[in-house]
């Protein structure tokens, strides 16, 4: 059978990591392939897969049969004594490599090894330019078979990221991100911890506190903080306090002296409203607040009490502060997991998109303190 007119013009375009997993492909529908037919059907010499499948074979994915290949057979000793080597590499693009991503890469790593895979990992920034730049740094130099990343996706420039992420040959899973509705990239695969749930947890662990007034305090710069502000509205909602007129305000980029007039304007409301819990993502912001609140003689959690979001350093505060620890070597486990299944099924397998829920670690920044009269003591600094 002659081959498609278009079958020439594909094959030239085909990447050798396309070329391989098409081959596997066709090896799991049929069982067997041939060399010379497999050349046909793909536009390129028989040379071209000869060494495509010398490369499966080496890597012990297939065994070489006379013209072709076929699955891995137990009669196949060709492999004997053959030093293991990691069957596949990973590439893994995180923004940061001192806070919350390192629990993430150790979660990687870790299934990784149980799984004979390699992890390249790279450190970025919250930018979509220079996500992009790692990534390609990858692609061009570490030979890649698949691809983990927490990309910058706000703008232009991270929805025209998330496009090009689709259109990549390999698999592509994001970490701790999801695609917005108005990017629908239908190739991508990602795990991501229930921030609104964690956030949800928290505001019903500080109503069973006693509190009915009860804050937020947020980072707009971080692709985590809609999604706490969204649990957070939806629990009080679900709680019926009112969130026309809740505390609800935005951190970004205060510091120093910035950040000591920004926390004493956040008092001020929370003593205006009468408002004696906040919520607080990150738990370094969390940190500095309640430090500002013992500053300004304020006990907490008597006079306001605070739950702070990712537990990084939540347990450094004086007093330990209770904080949303969302489950990050879970995330970067469960990433590889996603990879890996992709690479072994091909595309017969359906895209995944994982959901992994936080735990709420209670301290004393939030737990048993007597309810002060409302407002009472929250004074305007």
């Amino acid at each position: 059978m002659s081959p498609e007119p278009s079958a020439g013009a594909e094959g030239k375009s085909l990447f050798s990591l396309q070329r391989r997993e098409r081959l596997m492909e066709e090896l799991r529908a049929h069982g067997a392939i041939t060399v010379r037919d497999i050349a046909a059907r793909f536009g390129v010499s028989e040379l071209t897969i000869r060494r495509d499948v010398n490369t499966l074979a080496d890597e012990g994915l297939v065994s070489r049969v006379h013209g072709g290949a076929t699955l891995p057979s137990p009669l196949d000793r060709t492999a004997a004594g053959r030093p293991a080597n990691h069957s596949y590499s990973i590439g893994m693009v995180v923004p940061s490599l001192d806070y919350y991503w390192p629990q993430v890469i150790s979660g990687a790593r870790a299934e990784a090894e149980v799984q004979n895979l390699r992890i390249l990992v790279r450190g970025s920034a919250y930018d979509a330019a220079d996500n992009r730049r790692q990534v390609q740094a990858l692609l061009d130099t570490q030979n890649i078979d698949g691809l983990i990343v927490a990309p910058d996706m706000g703008g232009e420039h991270g929805q025209e990221l998330l496009r090009w992420l689709n259109a990549l040959p390999i698999p592509v899973v994001l970490a701790e991100r999801r695609s917005p509705p108005e990017v629908p990239a239908h190739r991508l695969e990602w795990v991501a911890t229930d921030h609104a749930f964690g956030a949800g947890m928290a505001v019903r662990h500080l109503w069973q506190e006693g509190h009915r007034r009860i804050g937020c305090l947020t980072d707009s710069s971080s692709p985590t903080s809609p999604h706490v502000v969204r649990g957070w509205q939806q629990a009080l909602t679900a709680l019926k306090i009112p969130v026309q007129g809740a505390v609800l305000e935005d951190s970004v980029k205060q510091v120093n002296g910035d950040r000591a007039q920004h926390f004493d304007q956040v008092l001020a409301l929370c003593s205006a409203t009468g408002t004696t819990a906040i919520l607080v993502h990150s738990d370094t912001q969390a940190v500095a607040f309640v430090q500002h609140c013992v500053d300004r003689g304020l006990a907490v959690p008597g006079d306001i009490a605070v739950v702070g979001y990712d537990d990084e350093v939540a347990y450094l505060g004086e007093p330990a502060i209770s904080a949303v620890r969302p489950p990050k070597q879970y995330v970067g486990k469960v990433a590889v997991q996603l990879v890996a299944a992709r690479l072994a099924e091909g595309r017969m397998r359906p895209v995944h998109r994982v959901e992994l829920n936080p735990d709420l670690i209670l301290r004393d920044s939030s737990v048993g303190a007597p309810r002060a009269a409302t407002g009472a003591l929250l004074d305007s600094p």
